[in-house]
This record gives C-alpha cells, structure tokens and sequence, in this order.
C-alpha cells in the first residue's frame, strides 16, 4: 500500500470514528442541506461568522465514512479563516479532489488526495464543501450532488427527513 493511500485510510477512519464537530452549531448565521441522494449521504452545515471570519463551523447528519470525515476535517480546517481564505480552500480542495495534479492542500486534508482515484466517491468528500461554499456565498439552504431526474426526489424527501432531524 503506498503512503498516500495509508495516510488516507487512517485518518479518514480517524476523523470517521471521531468526528470533529459534529453537532448543533447554537446561534448559526446560516445552515445549508447537503444531498448526495445516489450514495445517501446527508449533512447539514451550520456556520458562525464574525464578521468576515469563520468563527465557528459544525456538522451534523449522516453519511458514508468520506462524506463524514471530510465534512470534519473541513470544520478543523476553515475555523478561523476569513470568508474568502474558507473559499480558496474550498476550491483547493474541489480541484484536488478532481485530481488536479498540482493541488496540495496541508493536514489531514491531504489524504483527501486519494480519493479522486475512485471517481465514484469524489461526490461524498465533496458534498460539505458545497454546502460550506453555498453558505459563504449564496446563502442557499439546500445543495445537491445530482441536479435532476429521479435524484431531486430523492433529495425533496432526504431534506425533509434532515429537518425532521437526524
């Protein structure tokens, strides 16, 4: 097993069995829904700006063990960045992740590498990153993985099961 694929199942099980801020964020500036209705991940990103910082960021939901490790590792790694160093590093990461040869990224946000030699999992790494994107941006309280079709169904009832809780 090379290093980048040790690192990577070590500390996406670490971060999996142990998830850094996974809770309800108390008085967030604003919450946004993640769906990824063909895997079945579910996450909810709450986020706390004081002014242009990220002062606090949590997760709750479900999820496979990348959806939910990522969505860890992002609390730990945007919490006190301002909002357009949260940004950059959301698209560090959505460029790693699309295996962008050049991308590094530091911490345990590296062993996401990894994960863009199975193509089929880059949606569940990626989907609180969207929401964390949606939230500094838009505002959007909903994202999905798929945009239309049979996978919107899936998503109207995944939102309505998340804010009936976890």
């Amino acid at each position: 097993m090379g290093e980048l694929e040790a690192l990577y199942r070590d500390v996406v099980l670490e971060h999996n069995r142990r998830p850094r801020n996974f809770r309800r964020l108390a008085a967030p500036c604003g919450c946004t829904d993640g769906v990824n209705p063909l895997c079945g991940d579910r996450l909810m990103v709450c986020l706390r700006l004081d002014g242009e910082t990220v002062a606090e960021v949590a997760f709750e939901g479900s999820g496979c063990a990348i959806a939910v490790a990522s969505a860890s590792m992002l609390t730990e790694a945007v919490t006190g960045q301002t909002r357009a160093q949260a940004l950059a590093l959301t698209e560090a990461v959505a460029r790693m992740l699309g295996g962008g040869p050049d991308e590094r990224v530091d911490g345990d946000l590296a062993a996401l590498a990894a994960v863009s030699a199975y193509p089929s999992r880059v949606k569940c790494a990626t989907l609180a990153w969207e929401a964390l994107r949606a939230g500094l941006t838009t505002g959007a309280t909903q994202v999905s993985t798929e945009e239309d079709g049979a996978p919107q169904q899936a998503l109207a009832q995944s939102q309505a099961q998340a804010r009936d809780g976890y």
